[in-house]
Protein backbone atom coordinates (compact mmCIF):
# COMPACT_ATOMS: atom_id res chain seq x y z
CA UNK A 1 0.00 0.00 0.00
CA UNK A 2 1.35 3.43 -0.96
CA UNK A 3 1.87 6.07 1.73
CA UNK A 4 0.01 9.32 1.21
CA UNK A 5 2.56 11.42 3.12
CA UNK A 6 6.11 10.57 4.09
CA UNK A 7 6.85 11.99 7.56
CA UNK A 8 10.35 12.33 8.97
CA UNK A 9 11.12 13.71 12.45
CA UNK A 10 14.61 15.04 13.17
CA UNK A 11 15.45 15.89 16.78
CA UNK A 12 17.55 19.04 17.07
CA UNK A 13 18.34 20.38 20.56
CA UNK A 14 19.14 23.84 19.18
CA UNK A 15 15.53 24.39 18.02
CA UNK A 16 12.96 25.84 20.38
CA UNK A 17 9.98 25.61 18.00
CA UNK A 18 9.30 22.82 15.53
CA UNK A 19 10.01 23.52 11.85
CA UNK A 20 7.98 21.82 9.14
CA UNK A 21 9.34 21.57 5.61
CA UNK A 22 7.23 20.12 2.81
CA UNK A 23 8.92 18.66 -0.27
CA UNK A 24 6.52 18.34 -3.16
CA UNK A 25 6.43 18.37 -6.93
CA UNK A 26 3.72 21.05 -7.02
CA UNK A 27 1.60 23.08 -4.63
CA UNK A 28 -1.96 21.82 -4.80
CA UNK A 29 -5.07 21.40 -2.64
CA UNK A 30 -3.56 18.41 -0.83
CA UNK A 31 -0.47 20.40 0.14
CA UNK A 32 -2.66 23.32 1.25
CA UNK A 33 -4.69 21.00 3.49
CA UNK A 34 -1.47 19.66 5.07
CA UNK A 35 -0.31 23.24 5.72
CA UNK A 36 -3.69 24.12 7.26
CA UNK A 37 -3.58 21.03 9.51
CA UNK A 38 -0.06 21.83 10.73
CA UNK A 39 -0.94 25.48 11.44
CA UNK A 40 -4.11 24.52 13.32
CA UNK A 41 -2.24 21.94 15.39
CA UNK A 42 0.53 24.43 16.19
CA UNK A 43 -1.92 27.09 17.38
CA UNK A 44 -4.36 24.80 19.18
CA UNK A 45 -2.70 25.29 22.57
CA UNK A 46 -2.63 29.05 22.20
CA UNK A 47 -5.90 30.74 21.27
CA UNK A 48 -6.25 33.51 18.74
CA UNK A 49 -6.65 36.95 20.30
CA UNK A 50 -9.55 39.12 19.09
CA UNK A 51 -8.46 42.66 18.24
CA UNK A 52 -10.77 45.53 17.38
CA UNK A 53 -9.83 47.65 14.36
CA UNK A 54 -12.35 50.45 13.71
CA UNK A 55 -15.61 48.56 13.10
CA UNK A 56 -14.10 45.09 12.66
CA UNK A 57 -12.93 42.39 15.01
CA UNK A 58 -9.95 40.41 13.70
CA UNK A 59 -8.69 37.16 15.18
CA UNK A 60 -4.95 37.54 15.58
CA UNK A 61 -2.41 34.76 15.75
CA UNK A 62 -0.08 35.02 18.72
CA UNK A 63 2.94 34.76 16.44
CA UNK A 64 1.90 38.06 14.76
CA UNK A 65 1.76 40.02 18.02
CA UNK A 66 4.74 42.30 18.71
CA UNK A 67 3.55 43.63 22.05
CA UNK A 68 0.49 44.30 24.19
CA UNK A 69 0.46 47.52 26.19
CA UNK A 70 -1.74 50.05 27.91
CA UNK A 71 -2.32 53.57 26.71
CA UNK A 72 -4.57 55.61 28.90
CA UNK A 73 -7.29 53.18 29.94
CA UNK A 74 -7.11 51.08 26.76
CA UNK A 75 -5.31 47.79 26.21
CA UNK A 76 -3.64 47.86 22.80
CA UNK A 77 -2.17 45.02 20.79
CA UNK A 78 0.46 45.81 18.16
CA UNK A 79 1.22 43.72 15.08
CA UNK A 80 3.54 44.56 12.20
CA UNK A 81 1.00 46.68 10.38
CA UNK A 82 -1.65 47.75 12.88
CA UNK A 83 -2.55 48.52 16.46
CA UNK A 84 -5.76 46.95 17.79
CA UNK A 85 -7.87 47.54 20.87
CA UNK A 86 -8.33 44.47 23.07
CA UNK A 87 -11.28 44.07 25.45
CA UNK A 88 -9.30 42.12 28.07
CA UNK A 89 -6.98 42.97 30.91
CA UNK A 90 -3.23 42.50 30.62
CA UNK A 91 -3.42 39.88 33.36
CA UNK A 92 -6.02 37.82 31.49
CA UNK A 93 -3.97 38.09 28.28
CA UNK A 94 -0.85 37.02 30.14
CA UNK A 95 -2.67 33.84 31.18
CA UNK A 96 -3.51 32.80 27.58
CA UNK A 97 -0.36 33.96 25.78
CA UNK A 98 2.38 31.40 25.12
CA UNK A 99 4.70 31.67 28.13
CA UNK A 100 7.72 30.60 26.06
CA UNK A 101 7.12 33.45 23.64
CA UNK A 102 5.73 36.32 25.75
CA UNK A 103 7.23 38.16 28.72
CA UNK A 104 5.75 40.79 31.00
CA UNK A 105 8.26 43.64 31.16
CA UNK A 106 6.23 46.11 33.20
CA UNK A 107 2.88 46.61 34.81
CA UNK A 108 1.64 47.97 31.50
CA UNK A 109 3.37 45.88 28.82
CA UNK A 110 3.89 42.31 27.55
CA UNK A 111 6.32 41.66 24.70
CA UNK A 112 6.79 38.88 22.16
CA UNK A 113 10.38 37.69 22.64
CA UNK A 114 10.44 36.36 19.07
CA UNK A 115 9.98 39.92 17.78
CA UNK A 116 12.85 41.40 19.82
CA UNK A 117 15.96 42.41 17.90
CA UNK A 118 18.07 43.12 20.98
CA UNK A 119 18.11 44.08 24.65
CA UNK A 120 20.02 47.26 25.50
CA UNK A 121 21.34 46.69 29.01
CA UNK A 122 23.01 49.86 30.26
CA UNK A 123 25.05 50.75 33.32
CA UNK A 124 22.16 52.62 34.93
CA UNK A 125 20.46 49.24 35.43
CA UNK A 126 17.66 49.72 32.95
CA UNK A 127 16.86 47.55 29.95
CA UNK A 128 15.80 49.01 26.63
CA UNK A 129 14.12 46.63 24.21
CA UNK A 130 14.45 47.16 20.47
CA UNK A 131 12.03 45.27 18.24
CA UNK A 132 12.72 43.98 14.73
CA UNK A 133 10.51 46.78 13.33
CA UNK A 134 12.76 49.43 14.97
CA UNK A 135 10.41 50.42 17.77
CA UNK A 136 11.78 50.69 21.28
CA UNK A 137 10.37 50.22 24.76
CA UNK A 138 11.74 50.00 28.29
CA UNK A 139 11.43 47.37 30.99
CA UNK A 140 10.40 48.39 34.48
CA UNK A 141 13.20 48.30 37.05
CA UNK A 142 11.24 45.73 39.03
CA UNK A 143 11.41 43.34 36.03
CA UNK A 144 15.12 43.77 35.19
CA UNK A 145 16.29 40.79 37.25
CA UNK A 146 13.71 38.46 35.69
CA UNK A 147 14.69 39.61 32.19
CA UNK A 148 18.41 39.16 32.88
CA UNK A 149 17.73 35.66 34.28
CA UNK A 150 15.69 34.80 31.18
CA UNK A 151 18.51 36.02 28.91
CA UNK A 152 21.13 34.03 30.84
CA UNK A 153 18.96 30.91 30.68
CA UNK A 154 18.63 31.15 26.90
CA UNK A 155 22.37 31.59 26.29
Amino acid sequence: MRKMVDVEVILDESRTDPKVTIYTKEKNARVDSIIDAVEKAAESDYPMIPGIDAERIELLSQRDIIRVFTEGRKILLQTEGKVYIVNRTLTSLEEVLNKDRFLRISQSEIINLYKVKCFDINTAGTIGIIFENGERTWAARSRVKAIKDMIKKSI
